[in-house]
């Protein structure tokens, strides 16, 4: 009797095995309930990141404007730049364990925004209504682009969730998609930093490209880091997977590397420039990323895909122009170029320099004198040329300054 009833059994508990499965609705609310809790913490986490950078940014300025002996660390308002900071981080880390890679990695635009936000709030020049509608339009723009875009990111963009553990990353790294772009990757990490290393070439795009390569790499160690983090606060322990410290390792390598090719990047190029382009490219590569590891876009059909794609492309357009509208930092020059006046004759035909490099001079300013040390005081000597009025053939002597003693 039990061995003829146990098929029976197992025939009737297979329709509740597939209905529990095809069960979606509660799913799905809850995975857009996940998107909406990474995309708030990736929101809240730029926004305050660009906050504390602003307030970091005004000490500095605060400290160099005034008399003020104390060094940067040791104000409130850099500490409090700091607290922030570390906050702004702490939020945009932790919304990577709730949403799609795909999806937080755009939000990045958040940050531009505030940025440009609190530039002209806080801007100190006073401007007709004319000319400030005229100067920062393009800013307008941009931001309102920008906040379009990411209406679109957060309404279209993929809803691929699993459980971050330590099973699904070892299959997810070890599967053949992510293997052939690693390897692709690896490639052309290595062919630019050949060229920029052996064939010098700082160009812009080269150096940025290296930071979205390895960008790449630090969004998706830190997904699986932060993920593995909540799935082992939720009670299913996952730091003793050695994949753990492993994608903790990548994640701190990769950062510093990048940080390092940043700051590179930064002295030789603007940071308008080096903003809009690193937003775009990095934004791109990680997004390629995410889709081949974690397979974000997974079941998603054309129309969201299209929707996304087209956030990106309005996001990546309110970046720059925000970006093209920043003031271009002039160099400071200290000194007149004596013969770029008209009429006046170059002084350095014979050498002689206009700003002395202080070797024997003890007057700022003064001409430097070729004489012995003894002589210091005395006037140089200008060669200066008549100018000729008469026929070319004539030249005429030129007129020297009489040189007095120190007696008379």
């Amino acid at each position: 009797m039990e061995g003829g009833n146990s098929p029976n059994l197992q025939l009737q508990q297979l329709p509740l095995a597939t209905a529990a499965v095809s069960v979606q609705p509660h799913t799905d609310s809850f995975s857009y309930k996940e998107n909406l809790i990474g995309a708030l913490l990736a929101i809240f986490g730029h926004l305050v990141i660009s906050i504390a950078l602003n307030l970091q940014k005004y000490s500095h300025i605060r400290l160099a404007g005034s008399k003020d002996p104390r060094a940067y660390f040791k104000t409130k308002t850099w500490w409090c730049g700091l607290f922030l900071l570390v906050l702004g981080e702490l939020g945009v880390f932790s919304s990577y364990a709730f949403a799609p890679l795909s999806l937080i990695v755009p939000l990045s635009a958040v940050s531009v925004i505030a940025s440009a936000i609190i530039g002209i709030i806080f801007i100190k020049e006073k401007w007709k209504p004319k000319d400030f509608l005229r100067r920062y339009v393009l800013s307008f723009v941009g931001c309102g682009l920008a906040i379009v875009g990411t209406y679109l990111l957060i309404t279209f963009g993929p809803n691929s969730h699993e459980k971050m553990t330590g099973e699904n990353i070892t299959r997810h790294l070890v599967s053949w998609p992510f293997l052939l772009y690693m390897l692709v990757e690896i490639i052309v990490f290595c062919l630019l930093l050949y060229f920029y290393k052996e064939k010098n070439a700082n160009y812009i795009v080269v150096i940025l490209l290296l930071v979205a390569l390895l960008g790449s790499m630090t969004v998706v160690t830190v997904k699986a880091v932060a993920g593995m983090i909540v799935v082992s606060i939720q009670g299913n322990l996952q730091l003793d997977y050695p994949i753990f410290y492993i994608m903790l390792v990548c994640m701190i390598a990769t950062a510093i590397f990048q940080a390092t090719f940043l700051a590179q990047a930064s002295q030789l190029y603007d940071s308008s420039q080096i903003a809009s382009i690193s937003y775009i490219l990095s934004t791109t590569v990680a997004i390629t990323a995410g889709a081949t590891f974690y397979l974000d876009f997974t079941g998603e059909d054309v129309l969201h895909i299209c929707m996304f794609a087209l956030g990106c492309l309005i996001a990546f357009l309110g970046v720059f122009l925000i970006t093209r509208n920043r003031k271009r930092s002039v160099p400071f020059e200290p000194y007149i170029s004596m013969d770029a006046m008209p009429g006046m004759q170059n002084m350095h035909d014979k050498g002689i320099a206009v700003q002395p490099d202080l070797k024997a001079s003890f007057s700022y300013g003064a001409l430097e004198n070729n004489d012995n040390m003894p002589e210091i005081y005395t006037p140089a000597t200008l060669p200066i040329v008549q100018e000729q009025h008469g026929s070319k053939g004539i030249s005429a002597p030129p007129y020297r300054v009489l040189e007095h003693s120190k007696k008379e």
